[in-house]
């Protein structure tokens, strides 16, 4: 039996993210020696006072269904955590708990696009935004920032690119894949563009916020531009910072009329996020931040440690994050060079494949939407991203020139 597949599934894809971990995983599994650097996934282990919580929450009995828009006591704690932490202040009724930070997304679109909205999506970005805008019927509008300008949005790119049916900006700072974090005169200037333009909704990605090395506090658009709050999704969550990503508690700050729409999506959708889930996201925001400068100061030292060894890397070029979990490599310098082998590298799929025989994996930059790319990972072990390194350098110290006829 066929069966026929609807045209808003056909639209998109599954994550190369997972494709290259499940492919990763599958060779190791057969015994090869792969270090892998693809997901953006900490390495530490969540605290034990949110282990501990979670397990009292069990005990007592919090195994129950829960408020569509999450738990009392959990959006309260995320306006206490708003208002310490980011300096925003937010009704109750515009906070919105889900099962993770993209069902925030998803559920904001779902309740806001129709067919033919346009949202502005800066390049590279977070594969999963311009597949949930098409599956919600809308377009994705690609503004390309390429390393030259420090993967970060221009205001004149902006301002180019609002149309009559643009819906959405997204911005993502600290960015996933580049680690590239907007300071404060880059988003005045952002904001002076979208004030011109007052029917543009924001969809700030701040999930990686607390995971910068400059060692300052959190600093968003709505910090420098606080006019911008009634038409603006803040979107948060506690598995990059908490390292909780099994856990599935994301959360979005809106406007009430879109935080009561996202509930309306969210209660056909999935109804409640996880009792247990909650109870250690309370957990998580009643606990403090204490063992956060340890393992931001890992983080950094990894990338300290990868961007070092590939910038003496010929054919490489790279840009140091500046905060998140990513390393993103140019590696149009190796097209054109043959493996030992003889092969050529004609893309940045050959250059993966054979960065994979050499025992690392990453993960293509055509996900992000730019190529000839790849994004490293620094959520893992200190050793491996040294060895990672090494390798890197000696598969490339292999290739030869082409040439010439």
């Amino acid at each position: 039996m066929t069966i026929s597949l609807s045209r808003r599934v056909r639209r998109v894809s599954l994550s190369a993210n997972a494709a290259a971990k499940l492919k990763t995983t599958t060779l190791r599994e057969a015994g090869r020696d792969i270090l892998d650097l693809t997901t953006g996934e900490p390495d530490f282990d969540t605290p034990e006072h949110i282990k501990r919580a979670a397990c009292a929450a069990i005990a007592a009995g919090a195994t129950k269904y829960t408020p569509t828009a999450g738990v009392r006591a959990l959006r309260e704690a995320v306006r206490r955590k708003l208002a310490a932490e980011n300096r925003l202040d937010y009704p109750l009724a515009g906070i919105v708990v889900a099962n993770g930070a993209k069902q925030i997304v998803f559920n904001a679109f779902a309740a806001t696009l129709d067919e033919g909205d346009e949202v502005l999506v800066p390049v590279p970005y977070w594969p999963s935004f311009p597949d949930i805008v098409r599956f919600n019927d809308g377009t994705p509008v690609f503004l390309e920032c390429p390393l030259e300008q420090g993967y970060k949005l221009t205001p004149e790119q902006l301002e180019a690119h609002i149309g009559p049916r643009t819906r959405w900006l997204i911005l993502n700072s600290p960015g996933n894949p580049s680690g590239a974090l907007y300071d404060e005169a880059e988003l005045a200037a952002l904001a002076a563009v979208l004030r011109r333009h007052p029917q543009v909704l924001i969809l700030l990605d701040e999930l990686y916020e607390h995971i910068r090395f400059d060692g300052r506090p959190p600093l968003g658009l709505l910090n420098v531009a606080p006019d911008l709050q009634a038409r603006s999704l803040l979107v948060g969550g506690v598995s990059k910072t908490y390292a909780m990503t099994g856990w599935r508690v994301g959360f979005g700050a809106a406007p009430e009329a879109l935080a009561t729409a996202m509930t309306v999506v969210q209660s056909q959708a999935a109804s409640g996020a996880s009792s247990v889930g909650q109870a250690a996201a309370l957990a998580a925001f009643a606990g403090g931040l204490e063992f956060l400068p340890a393992q931001v100061a890992a983080y950094r030292e990894r990338r300290d440690l990868l961007v070092e060894a590939l910038a003496a890397v010929d054919g490489l070029e790279v840009l140091a994050p500046q905060g998140g979990f990513f390393v993103f490599v140019r590696c149009v310098g190796l097209l054109g060079r043959r493996r030992p082998d003889g092969r050529r590298l004609d893309g940045e799929a050959d250059v993966l494949d054979y960065l994979l025989e050499s025992g690392v994996s990453g993960v293509a930059g055509s996900a992000y939407g730019l190529s000839p790319y790849f994004r490293l990972s620094i959520a893992t072990a200190t050793d491996s991203v040294v060895e990672a390194g090494r390798r890197i350098a000696l598969a490339c110290a292999a290739l030869r020139e082409e040439l010439p006829a």
